[in-house]
């Protein structure tokens, strides 16, 4: 009867220890966790997007040694151990390569950096602001504020464009003219159009250009080519399709419509023609 007090005094105690070796080492992994961020704050070379990594793959290290202290607590021989994690580890592998593929390119997003915490990207079919790169899925923000949880493994699969990385965009903007209009004179309306942006970069090998592009079915589309600062980029862009709708009326030159004939035969007798026509809108 003494044995069999003291065996379950024993697995009781064991049973109380494991429950606050859990408890604590789970409040010393948040807590460890969130000091190694604070801590990287200092450290100007880091930035948003290492400080959030690390602190993950800290807080998910600790759940890993306070699974392994509970068993080896409760009496589970190391050696024992050692070949139930290794099957376990087998067996997890298989059952989510997907997540370890999720972790894996979480790992050569933070080592490559292709983006950062900040930056607009499109990747895996979406556009956003990247708010946070964790251990397993990207985080992002739409440009119409959705929340996207992306796993990592689709990122890194694709092709991902990023829209923050270069300071400077280049764009171009096309001004369509009929072919009775003055093509020199639509060219200095477009120029004239550029220079009086501040936007506009003028430094040496990026100046405004203005040239004919295409000798169209119904028109002549002109180019102006220009580079701003990226966060200058979309505001530029509109700015300067609505002021070329603007510019073109006031130069009086013609935005053309497309026109097109049509004969059809009525009681084997050839009708006049008709003609149709199509608004071709400015660019």
């Amino acid at each position: 009867m003494n044995e069999q007090i003291q065996v379950v005094t024993t697995s009781a105690g064991s049973v109380f220890w494991s429950t606050i070796i859990i408890i604590a080492l789970l409040v010393g992994a948040w807590f460890l966790g969130s000091l190694i961020e604070e801590r990287m704050k200092k450290v100007e070379r880091l930035d948003k997007t290492l400080r959030h990594f690390i602190g993950a793959v800290a807080k998910y290290s600790i759940y890993v040694i306070a699974i392994v202290m509970v068993l080896t607590k409760v009496g589970v021989p190391t050696a024992s151990l050692l070949a139930v994690l290794g099957a376990a580890g087998l067996a997890i592998g298989l059952a989510l390569q997907g997540t370890l593929s999720n972790i894996a390119a979480g790992v050569m997003l933070l080592f490559l950096r292709p983006f950062n915490v900040g930056d607009t990207i499109t990747a895996a079919g979406i556009t956003g602001t990247v708010k946070n790169l964790g251990l397993f899925a990207t985080e992002l923000a739409t440009v119409d504020n959705l929340y996207q949880f992306v796993p990592n493994n689709k990122i890194w699969s694709s092709d991902i464009c990023n829209m923050s990385r270069n300071t400077q965009r280049r764009n171009d903007v096309v001004m369509s003219i009929s072919y009775s209009d003055d093509v020199d004179k639509a060219i200095k309306t477009l120029q004239k159009m550029l220079d009086k942006d501040e936007r506009i970069i003028r430094t040496e090998g990026k100046e405004p250009k203005v040239f004919v592009n295409t000798l169209g079915a119904s028109s002549v589309d002109i180019i102006g080519r220009y580079w701003t600062k990226s966060s200058d980029f979309f505001d530029t862009k509109t700015d300067m399709t609505k002021a070329i709708r603007h510019e073109t009326e006031k130069a009086g030159l013609t935005i053309p419509f497309p026109t097109q004939t049509v004969e059809y035969v009525q009681n084997g007798e050839a009708a006049p023609a008709k003609k149709s026509t199509a608004k071709k809108k400015a660019a």
